[in-house]
C-alpha cells in the first residue's frame, strides 16, 4: 500500500515541489482489516491530502480479493446448513469479527449470477434414463404463507454417470408448469432421442406434459410412490397393511416381466375381495410399473423408483430446516443451486457400481412401432 501511495503522489519522500507531483502524503489511518485467513488488527492504511477519498477507493479496489474470500467463506458456512444469524456468529471465531444476518444475506446474493448460468447452460442429449419429481417448499408472499413447487430432473447416461440436470420453481405441479420446464430442457439440447426410459412419480400434470414433448419414450412409474398409494387405499383392515404391501413388493422383485405379471395375478386374486381399492390402485397403472424390465438387469434397482431425486430432496429439507421458509424465489433458487452443484461435483468422476458400459436395451413396443 505504501508503494501504491508512492505511485499516486508521484514524488519520493522529502522531494520538494516537483513539477509532476499529483498529491501529498497525509500520514496513516488505522483499521481492522478482515481477510479470509482472519483479522489484521490496527493495520496502517496510507492516506493522501487533496485526493484522499479517490486514493482510498483505489486501495479498497486493489484488496477486494480479500473481501471476496470472506464472502466465499460466509457463503460456504451458510450453504452448509447454518442460518444467516448463526453464520455471522461463527465468523467471529474464524475471522475475529461478527457479521450481521443482513451482511451474510447480501454475501449469498452473489450466487445469483451462477444460478442464472446454470439454468441457461447448453445440455447434451446423452442420457439413457430421465427421472422427474417435485417437492413442496414453504415460501412467503405479501399475502402470507405460500407454497412453492420445485420441479427437478435427474439423468443417468449409458456409462453410469449421474447428473442433476436442472430444476424450476413454480406455483404448482400443473401440466402447464411441467410443460414449461420440459420444453426449456428440450430447447437447450435435451431432445430425448437417446432416452430409453422416463421414471416419474405418477403426477398427472407431468404425464400430460410428457405426452406433449416426448410421447414415444416409454415410462416407468415409481414403485415407492405406488406402494404409498396402495397403503392409503387399505381401508377395511389395517392388519392387512404389512402382508399386502410385502406381497406387492414381490411383484417388482421378479426375475422377468412375465414372472412379475404372474405374481400380480396371484396378488390380485388374493386381495381383490379383501382390499379392492388397493388392488385397483395398482391395476390401473400396472403396465407402466413394468417398464424397467425392458432394460438391462443390473439397472433395475436404480430405475424402478425416483429414489435418486428423493435423496437430494432430503438434503434440501435438511438444509432449509433452520430457515423455516423462504422469503422469495431468489433465496430458494440459491439454496437449490448450491445443493445441486454440490451433488453434481461429488458425482462428476464417479460411475454407478456394476453399471454396464454399453448395455443392450430391449426394444419397447412403442419404440418398435415408431421404428
Amino acid at each position: 500500500m505504501e508503494e501504491m501511495r508512492l505511485k499516486w503522489v508521484n514524488a519520493d519522500w522529502h522531494e520538494r515541489n516537483p513539477e509532476d507531483r499529483n498529491d501529498y502524503r497525509n500520514g496513516f489511518s488505522f483499521k481492522n482489516w478482515v481477510t479470509d485467513l482472519g483479522m489484521i488488527e490496527k493495520l496502517k492504511i496510507p492516506r493522501t491530502r487533496s485526493q484522499g477519498k479517490a486514493f482510498s477507493k483505489t486501495i479498497r479496489r486493489a484488496y477486494d480479493k480479500n473481501k471476496d474470500g470472506v464472502h466465499r467463506l460466509l457463503r460456504e458456512m451458510f450453504l452448509a446448513g447454518a442460518s444467516t444469524e448463526r453464520t455471522g456468529e461463527m465468523a467471529h471465531i474464524l475471522l475475529g469479527r461478527k457479521y450481521s444476518a443482513t451482511y451474510v444475506s447480501s454475501a449469498t446474493k452473489k450466487l445469483d449470477m451462477a444460478v442464472g448460468q446454470y439454468h441457461r447452460r447448453p445440455l447434451t442429449d446423452h442420457f439413457r434414463y430421465l427421472f422427474f419429481d417435485g417437492i413442496v417448499l414453504k415460501g412467503k408472499s405479501i399475502h402470507g404463507a405460500k407454497r412453492r413447487f420445485v420441479l427437478a430432473c435427474h439423468g443417468i447416461d449409458s456409462e453410469g454417470k449421474r447428473e442433476l440436470i436442472d430444476f424450476m420453481v413454480e406455483e404448482s405441479e400443473s401440466e402447464a408448469s411441467w410443460t414449461k420446464f420440459i420444453n426449456h430442457l428440450h430447447q437447450r439440447g435435451l431432445t430425448g432421442e437417446n432416452v430409453k426410459l422416463i421414471i416419474t412419480d405418477g403426477c398427472a400434470g407431468l404425464h400430460a406434459a410428457l405426452d406433449f414433448v416426448w410421447p414415444r419414450v416409454p415410462r416407468q412409474r415409481c414403485w415407492v410412490h405406488k406402494l404409498r398409494n396402495i397403503a392409503d387405499q387399505i381401508t377395511k383392515r389395517k392388519a392387512h397393511m404389512e402382508t399386502c404391501l410385502f406381497e406387492a413388493k414381490l411383484i417388482y422383485m421378479a426375475s422377468s416381466k412375465q414372472e412379475a405379471k404372474g405374481r400380480f395375478l396371484t396378488w390380485q386374486k388374493k386381495w381383490q375381495s379383501l382390499e379392492p381399492k388397493a388392488v385397483n390402485c395398482l391395476k390401473k397403472d400396472f403396465y407402466q410399473m413394468l417398464g424397467f424390465f425392458d432394460s438391462p438387469k443390473q439397472h433395475w434397482r436404480r430405475i424402478r423408483t425416483t429414489n435418486v431425486i428423493e435423496r437430494v430432496f432430503r438434503e434440501v429439507r435438511r438444509r432449509i430446516r433452520p430457515m423455516n421458509c423462504f422469503k422469495n424465489d431468489a433465496s430458494c433458487e440459491r439454496i437449490l443451486y448450491a445443493i445441486f452443484f454440490y451433488m453434481n461435483h461429488r458425482w462428476e468422476n464417479k460411475k454407478i457400481k456394476d453399471w454396464k458400459s454399453n448395455p443392450k436395451f430391449t426394444k419397447h413396443p412403442i419404440q418398435l412401432l415408431a421404428a
